[in-house]
């Protein structure tokens, strides 16, 4: 599919997530300057808390966006899941050039001004409101300016707390290898943050010029576009803030509400929708919150962001509970359950019937070439290999350390660390040698890559499950007894690859194989 036709295709979901990427980004603005703007001023007043409120600032604009992410997830009243999230730890972000530019531009006005405003008779309130002010607002305003192009930017990881935006886009097209996506969500995002840019920068230098009517007209172009993003944002009655704050959970429902998340790939996202169609056909309303990245969606159970979601058994056993790796899944699946139960409060649905074991890959190319099927057969060839791994697979019990260790490889390079989906196209693409995936992904076969064989049995197995909060276990009862050993490995690979290698929709696949089974 060509990009032109991707846009014809697609245009309505754009414009809902470029929608939605506009009324983040406003909402937090807003919120970083009415904190930021009063802070600044407190500051030229009390010079002592300069240090201190300026060092936090700069503390929380170096914190990773993820990692921040992740850190307000567990807290009450401003932490969850989806829009809230977002624009708090976007307004975090953003308070740091608003508080430095309030303080440089009010400190930089010439103190003859202040002398002058002082012998006229003026209160430290008038002389604030009439003098320091209107001579700081451009300072001010490229602080503003600059907040929102750094939101702009940063609100496309938002998505990977299920906050929608133009970031759902980049993520998707990272995890299905589209560049239709990709460049669809960077291209938009790209745009808003020159178009708000623009409009910023028009109205700033009208600050600056001293003739009446070009101060106005450029004021009055700054306005019109950044009254038409804002009018763009709440088409439909409002419907972007109605859409952010559904992903937020904040809607009620008339009926019984359950909360499905998934983790940010494919097949979690597949399951998820499988069990909500089933929970919405037996009357449920059912709210998504679909690709979460990282661990978010443990620690959103946890924090009761979310009802469910689909997980698997090597994971939960060796990357949660931090157990080392065993190879019984019988044994697996008992001390997973029971310790979630324990632990955690939490229940596990019994098997779906497939496990998602660690993959091996290497080229299909090179496989054929050298005949190598199994992992034991690469390791005499892989000393020159540039090998890249997850960071998941990189940092757990039964991943890279235990797996190099053992079946002795010894690579001259060390492994490039970095994200999962990324490392499918560079070994495709021939940067890498050798990665670690995922057994039923699509893109194993879309992109001829090759699965070599675990004949050491290394890898715990990964019996695909669903985790679900022990309030909601019994209304989910039905659908986990419907989901037992219902899927095949056969099946969720077909699923994958209609998804991630013929670009269908996760919601579309799920919902054909319902009809089937």
């Amino acid at each position: 599919m060509s990009f032109l036709d991707f846009i014809t295709a697609n245009w309505r979901e754009l414009i809902m997530l470029t929608r939605e990427h506009i009324v983040i980004v406003m909402l937090s603005t807003a919120f970083a300057v009415a904190l930021g703007l009063p802070l600044g001023v407190l500051l030229t007043r009390v010079r002592s808390l300069q240090v201190p409120v300026l060092g936090f600032a700069n503390v929380m604009q170096t914190v990773p966006s993820l990692a921040l992410f992740g850190l307000l997830i567990p807290l009450p009243f401003i932490g969850g899941i989806g829009a809230r999230t977002a624009v708090i730890a976007l307004a975090l972000y953003a308070l740091l050039p608003v508080i430095r530019n309030t303080v440089t531009g009010i400190l930089g006005i010439d103190p003859k001004i202040r002398e002058a405003a002082v012998a006229m008779g003026m209160t430290d309130s008038e002389r604030l409101r009439l003098v320091e002010l209107p001579l700081a607002a451009p300072v001010i305003l490229t602080g503003i300016r600059v907040a929102v192009v750094i939101s702009v930017g940063v609100a496309t990881v938002a998505a990977a707390v299920g906050a929608g935006g133009l970031g759902t886009y980049i993520f998707r097209g990272l995890r299905q290898n589209d560049n239709n996506l990709l460049i669809a969500g960077a291209v938009a995002s790209a745009l808003l943050a020159l178009l708000f840019d623009l409009a910023l920068g028009q109205i700033e230098r009208s600050f600056a010029i001293a003739e009446r009517a070009q101060r106005n007209r450029r004021r009055i172009i700054g306005v019109g576009i950044v009254g038409a993003l804002s009018a763009f944002a709440v088409i439909g009655g409002f419907g972007g803030f109605q859409s952010v704050v559904s992903r937020s959970g904040e809607l009620p429902a008339t009926r019984e509400r359950i909360v499905v998340g998934s983790k940010d790939f494919t097949e979690s996202i597949i399951l998820a929708e499988i069990l909500a169609q089933m929970l919405e056909g037996e009357g449920f309303a059912v709210e998504r919150q679909f690709e979460l990245g990282g661990n978010l969606p443990h620690d959103s159970l946890l924090a009761n962001a979310i009802d469910v979601y689909p997980e698997y058994t090597g994971t939960a056993f060796t990357a949660i509970l931090k157990r080392d790796p065993i190879t019984d899944p019988e044994a697996v699946y008992r001390e997973t359950a029971e310790a979630y139960e324990k632990d955690f409060g939490l229940v596990l649905s019994p098997p779906l019937g497939f496990a998602n074991d660690f993959a091996i890959l290497i080229r299909g190319d090179v496989a054929r070439e050298q005949s190598l099927r199994t992992i034991s057969d690469a390791v005499p060839v892989s000393r020159g290999w540039q090998a890249g791994f997850g960071q998941d697979f990189m940092s757990r019990a039964d991943g890279y350390s235990g797996f190099a260790r053992a079946y002795g490889f010894a690579f001259a390079r060390q492994p490039r660390e970095m994200d999962l989906s990324l490392t499918y196209r560079a070994l495709a693409a021939g940067e890498l040698d050798i990665i670690a995936g995922n057994s039923t992904d699509g893109l194993i076969s879309a992109l001829d890559l090759f699965q070599l064989a675990d004949d050491r049995r290394f890898f715990p197995p990964y019996e695909a499950v669903f985790v679900a909060r022990k309030e909601k276990a019994e209304v989910l009862r039905p659908a986990f007894e419907r989901l037992r050993n219902a899927i095949s490995t056969k099946e969720m690979r077909k699923m994958n690859l209609e998804v991630d290698g013929n670009k269908r929709q996760p919601r579309e696949v799920a919902a054909e194989w319902l009809r089937v089974n």
